[in-house]
């Protein structure tokens, strides 16, 4: 196998394929340098994804998503899957400053060739997290990998995209955290397809529950009703619960025919955010560097010029369309 540094598209790509965890290490910090190479690699990698099964961890910083991940991860082991983990949230021990117990939790993982974990830099990349995150879990479901796993703080917007590649996603909170609760009701956050309650050994464990479960009994469209499961991630307490809950809702899309109609619905708005992100890039670019785009921005900020008619001048001039709102 080549060694770092001599990789080629193609012994990049044929790494990739067999799974080779210093070949998949590279893959993703290419695609994080926005290299040349990594869309080459995504565009010949890309007929061979859809084969892995995509969780979404997502919660407030804190309440044990990493501890939870790193329990789930031993749950599949057991079933002979194989594991790739992608976190996003910068305050998970799976960045840094990882606590002693999570170290020896998280340590048979990094040493397991069929687990790879890969914790994505929230510092501004060129095409924005979402690209970032999109083309590095291509890789991992390319690799073969059965199951993976997207960790992310599900506050901003870059959260919400990335958690919107998921097949399912999975709600973290915890007892005493208020604000979770007040943030489901508000809609904040997209209302999950499971949800676990973590450190259920907390007196306001159950008053949490059903909180949530009166949250929940609101919203009567759905043809899935999120379960709840009370966990404790650290003692691996029905984690097998867990996994199942998450089991049956992939059961759920498969026989109602929805899994492959939100994955077509989840890559086709990747591919608009994305194509967002880039045109914004774009835009803040051709502004900046250029006096008369610059002076009619300058114009709206002294009440000179109302935001709409700036709009339109704008997109006149950089993507030559008239920027009428048609909706």
């Amino acid at each position: 196998m080549a060694r770092r540094g001599e990789w080629t598209g193609e012994s990049l790509a044929a790494g990739v394929r067999s799974g080779d965890k210093r070949a998949l290490a590279r893959a993703i910090t290419l695609v994080e340098n926005s290299d040349p190479l990594a869309y080459q690699l995504v565009r010949d990698l890309y007929p061979e994804t859809g084969r892995a099964y995509t969780v979404g961890i997502t919660g407030p910083p804190g309440v044990g998503k990493s501890t939870l991940i790193a329990s789930l991860i031993r749950h599949v082991r057991a079933a002979g899957r194989t594991v790739g983990v992608i976190s996003v949230d910068p305050s998970s021990p799976f960045s840094k400053g990882a606590l002693l117990g999570d170290r020896i939790r998280l340590s048979d993982h990094f040493l397991d060739p069929d687990v790879f974990i890969r914790s994505m830099g929230t510092r501004g990349h060129l095409g924005g997290l979402a690209e970032t995150t999109l083309q590095a879990m291509l890789i991992l479901d390319a690799s073969g990998k059965d199951v993976l796993f997207v960790e992310t703080v599900g506050a901003g917007q870059s959260e919400v995209e990335v958690i919107g590649i998921a097949d399912t996603i999975v709600l973290v909170l915890m007892p005493g955290s208020g604000d979770s609760v007040q943030a489901l009701k508000a809609g904040i956050m997209e209302i999950p397809d499971v949800i676990a309650i973590n450190k259920m050994d907390h007196p306001a464990a159950k008053t949490m529950l059903n909180e949530v479960r009166s949250v929940l009994s609101l919203d009567r469209e759905r043809s899935w009703r999120p379960p709840i499961v009370l966990t404790e991630a650290a003692r691996d307490e029905n984690i097998a619960e867990l996994w199942e809950k998450v089991e049956q809702h992939r059961a759920h899309l498969e026989s109602e025919g929805l899994l492959e109609e939100r994955r077509r619905k989840n890559l086709a708005g990747e591919v608009f955010a994305v194509a967002s992100g880039r045109a914004k890039s774009h835009l803040e670019q051709a502004v900046e560097g250029d006096p008369e785009l610059r002076r009619v921005l300058d114009a709206v900020q002294a009440r000179e010029l109302d935001p709409l008619t700036a709009v339109r001048e704008i997109l006149q001039k950089v993507f030559h369309v008239d920027g009428e709102d048609r909706s």
